[in-house]
């Protein structure tokens, strides 16, 4: 039994709900779900730990985030068991990616923020000089597809530039983050400082509602955001989104197309194509189509299968498969639901999925899926892949296969997203600015990005007098 975590301490409040493995379609656990009273109380701990969290030196802040770092390295083995029985994901990505980030996450932003110097200015006898002052309390919530990752990559820029936060989890991934309050707990974090709440989309609202809640960030779909948004300029809430994304892939005929195969495999099949940043639109050029098609069916039939985080959104995804059907598409690879003969047949699989021949107009190319399926379509110019992959309503991330030097540098400038990768995929550095552009998000996080979003500066100018000396 799941239970909030306020004031440094567990509250067991409010009904119950379950969270079911994905894999096998059990229920894996029961969560305490927050009420508006629960909600209040979170945010009321929360405020009251403010003014000596912020009142600490920069550098001991940080001296927090490596401690909460050590400790995530020693509940290691609690946090994969926790993200594998909610999400379903592989082992080898949990180890290797998921849980590995947040720990990365805190040393960074330590370090940037330790680091960061402040801006002074000289002008005909004045001294001008910034400080920073954090927002306040900040509403944190989470999605379900990098449960742990993306919390953490919100957490340590907010405590580490002196707010407390109330995190919100997604309702259907809630393990890690127990873990999580547990960690924070065993550390002697101040208690306030970081307060957890389980529950839905409405508690979410609750959060982003109260009015002792001075900025919100969110990562999850462009629906929900749009809805926060509109709460949020009731009061003028700053926020930052990172929302959806129908990413797309150019992969020009001077590629090295064992790369661009295995890169597109990457990045439209990962951990089930429930990543924001995945494609699920390829162009590609018309002298190598047929042959690029061809392999990836292949593949697509052989990468390892993951299941959609719930009943829900496996239906969904098929929905799209049996569109897609509707509107023309000729399916190279799956379509369909994969058969076991084992207890994942109660689970929530989808098959990998290819698709061509659709119109760019089409609701399959206009509207963000989340599953493992792309389209692909091929092109001729170079003119013509740039307008392609410009025309979705989204701007997230894209990515470019090419061997030509000038031609990667002159087309990556001209695609409408936030970040471009360049004969990769998913490759982070965590001091560079991440979010998109048009329907896929406001702002950027990322490196010194986050600090500016999670504090707001105050200029300070002071007239020098003349000395008679």
């Amino acid at each position: 039994m799941l239970t909030h975590f306020i004031g440094g301490e567990p509250v067991a409040a409010g009904k119950v709900f379950p969270v079911h493995d994905p894999v096998t379609g059990a229920v894996v656990r029961q969560v305490h779900e927050a009420d508006p009273e629960v909600v209040d109380r979170a945010v009321r701990a929360a405020r009251e730990a403010a003014r000596d969290w912020a009142g600490l030196p920069v550098g001991e802040r940080a001296g927090w985030m490596r401690r909460l770092a050590e400790g995530i390295e020693a509940r290691f083995d609690d946090l994969v068991a926790a993200e594998i029985a909610d999400t379903g994901k592989s082992f080898d990505q949990t180890r290797t990616l998921d849980i590995p980030r947040g720990i990365a996450n805190f040393r960074a932003f330590a370090e940037i923020a330790a680091q960061r110097p402040d801006d002074a200015f000289h002008l005909s006898g004045t001294l001008s000089y910034t400080v920073r002052r954090p927002l306040g309390v900040v509403g944190v919530i989470v999605p379900w597809n990098l449960p742990f990752l993306l919390m953490t990559w919100k957490l340590a820029p907010a405590l580490v530039s002196g707010n407390t936060v109330v995190v919100k989890p997604s309702e259907q991934t809630p393990g890690s983050a127990a873990v999580f309050a547990e960690i924070c707990a065993d550390t002697g974090l101040p208690p306030g400082v970081v307060n957890i709440i389980f529950g839905p989309g409405p508690v979410g609202q609750l959060l982003v509602e109260h009015p002792d809640v001075n900025g919100v960030t969110f990562t999850g779909s462009t629906k929900t955001g749009t809805a926060i948004m509109i709460t949020a300029a009731e009061r003028v809430k700053p926020i930052s989104f990172e929302l959806g994304g129908k990413n797309a892939g150019l992969i020009f005929e001077d590629c090295d197309l064992d790369r661009a195969v295995e890169g597109a495999v990457k990045s439209v099949f990962t951990n089930g194509g429930q990543v924001c940043l995945c494609t699920e639109r390829l162009y590609v050029q018309r002298s190598i189509f047929e042959e690029f098609c061809a392999r990836l069916a292949v593949r697509a039939q052989e990468v390892e299968l993951q299941p959609m985080i719930s009943a829900e959104h496996r239906d969904k995804v098929l929905s799209y498969y049996a569109l897609a059907r509707s509107e023309g598409a000729k399916v190279l690879a799956g379509g369909g639901v994969p058969l076991f003969g084992d207890h994942r047949d109660s689970g929530y699989f989808v098959e990998p999925t290819v698709v061509t021949g659709l119109s760019e107009w089409s609701r399959f190319n206009r509207e963000e899926i989340f599953g493992p399926v792309c389209h692909v379509a091929p092109f001729d110019s170079e003119a013509e892949a740039i307008d392609l992959a410009n025309s979705s309503d989204y701007g997230l991330a894209a990515t470019l296969w090419t061997t030509n030097l000038d031609r990667a540098h002159r087309v990556a400038q001209r695609l409408e997203a936030g970040l471009v990768w360049v004969n990769t995929w998913y490759l982070r550095d965590l001091r560079t600015p991440f979010g998109g552009v048009k329907l896929s998000g406001i702002g950027r996080e990322g490196g010194t990005r986050s600090l500016d979003f999670y504090s707001e500066p105050t200029t300070i100018t002071i007239k020098l007098e003349q000395s008679d000396a």
